[in-house]
């Protein structure tokens, strides 16, 4: 007999099956992984994020590069009104402050584009989805990138059903051999390349650095394969060594450009921004890539928030419209955090001993990274040892590569501690690889 009383609406049953596949990839645990295991070990000296360091960083500066940027929008004939609405309400989908981040292009890495040509993203990541949007149309199309490769950039790619294809890489970046193979045999497959993403300066993760000779020559072959290069640039200023990128190289528009103020200002506020200078023909005319990408951004995140382009803008108009100058402290401090990781790490292993264990490291000349080689698997359990029983962390290689290499390496990025820091921590570390083997 039932009593009229309605019964409670059971919520609806969802299992993995009901989800997209990419939710279930390993590879999109990772940064909850650290982040996990990072507040569960506070105390220990962290060589694990991939973060600027906050020494510089001053909560009232964030107040006067907003008031900056008034200040330049008023001294550009902007009525007061006009200065609230690009404060306060929906911005431009392409970016209200594309004119401004051209002009530090070209003083800053000699990139000589128009501000048609670029979409100002939230973020460098945002950038990565939308240009794998729009040149991904085909189940036959595939990504292919230098391994080993940053995480977001694969992790973009599966989120999208993108199929990636890693390229074998030289201690000195991606292996044009290697790329013109993998192009002929997945030709031969039916398959297309549209794109390599890769990092020539400071990459993450390895630190490596493409030499400028061989930027040119990676164009050429680029230009031979059919193929674009999608040159993700957060570090280039950090280095010791100013080289040319590859899109100031570019002449034939091979080359889609990604970058990011998350490093060069701060990753607070999440602005980046794309150059997609090629033509897209259609019926009817002719436009840039750069119109594409905007069209997608429009459904994805509507523009790129207002009061974050204001503060980066700002800071751009300070500093004279160039962030090289101001990026010096920092490169050199960063430069200093790495070389008491290397000489401490000399230290604790001379060359018999490092000879004896299999323990190696490479050398920057600048970024945030340095890779090490490890007589042991270098995963998870290892990770937790080290943060718990010696103070000290770092991250699994293994997480940048998709042919199952990395296994007995480790990341170290040298930009979020201190000199000191860096010290001790590679100390801790040493112990912690001695007494692993």
């Amino acid at each position: 007999m039932t009593t009229g009383v309605p019964q409670p609406l059971q919520p609806p049953a969802l299992t993995g099956a009901d989800l997209h596949p990419s939710v279930s990839d390993p590879l999109l645990d990772t940064m909850t992984f650290l982040n996990e295991i990072t507040l569960r070990y506070p105390d220990a000296i962290s060589f694990a994020p991939g973060r600027p360091h906050e020494g510089d960083f001053a909560v009232s500066d964030v107040a006067g590069l907003i008031d900056a940027y008034v200040g330049h929008l008023r001294r550009s004939g902007r009525s007061e009104e006009q200065i609230r609405t690009a404060l306060f309400q929906y911005g431009e989908t392409a970016g209200q402050i594309r004119e401004l981040v051209a002009d530090m292009l070209r003083a800053d890495e000699e990139i000589d584009i128009s501000p048609d040509a670029l979409v100002v993203t939230v973020g460098c990541q945002e950038a990565v989805l939308l240009v794998l949007r729009a040149l991904f149309s085909g189940p036959d199309d595939v990504l292919l990138v230098d391994s080993p490769c940053y995480v977001g950039v694969t992790g973009a790619a599966r989120l999208l059903d993108v199929p990636v294809v890693p390229v074998a890489s030289t201690p000195q970046g991606v292996s044009r051999t290697a790329l013109r193979e993998t192009v002929e045999r997945l030709a031969a497959e039916g398959r297309r390349p549209r794109a390599l993403y890769l990092v020539p300066d400071c990459s993450n993760p390895t630190g490596a650095s493409m030499p400028t000779r061989d930027r040119a020559a990676l164009l050429e072959t680029a230009e031979s394969l059919g193929l674009l290069l999608l040159e993700d640039n957060p570090y280039g200023l950090f280095s010791s060594c100013r080289r040319p990128t590859l899109k100031s190289l570019d002449r034939r528009q091979r080359v889609i450009y990604l970058g990011s103020f998350a490093k060069t200002a701060f990753p607070g506020a999440r602005v980046g921004y794309v150059v997609a200078d090629q033509r897209v023909h259609r019926v009817g005319g002719t436009g840039l890539l750069a119109d594409e990408l905007a069209k997608i951004k429009s459904m994805v995140t509507v523009n790129t928030p207002s009061v974050s382009q204001a503060a980066v803008a700002g800071l751009l108009i300070t500093e004279g419209g160039s962030l090289r100058r101001r990026n010096e402290a920092a490169a050199r401090h960063y430069q200093e955090t790495m070389r008491r990781v290397r000489d401490t790490l000399a230290r604790e292993f001379p060359p018999a001993v490092r000879s004896a264990l299999g323990v190696r490291w490479n050398d920057p000349d600048g970024g945030f990274f340095l890779t090490v080689d490890v007589p042991f698997p270098a995963d998870e359990s290892a990770l937790r040892t080290s943060a718990q029983d010696y103070g000290v962390m770092w991250t699994p290689m293994r997480y940048f590569h998709l042919d199952g290499g990395g296994d007995r390496q480790l990341r170290l990025s040298c930009s979020y501690v201190t000199a000191d820091e860096a010290t001790t921590g590679a100390a801790r570390l040493a112990r912690f690889i001695k007494e692993s083997v």
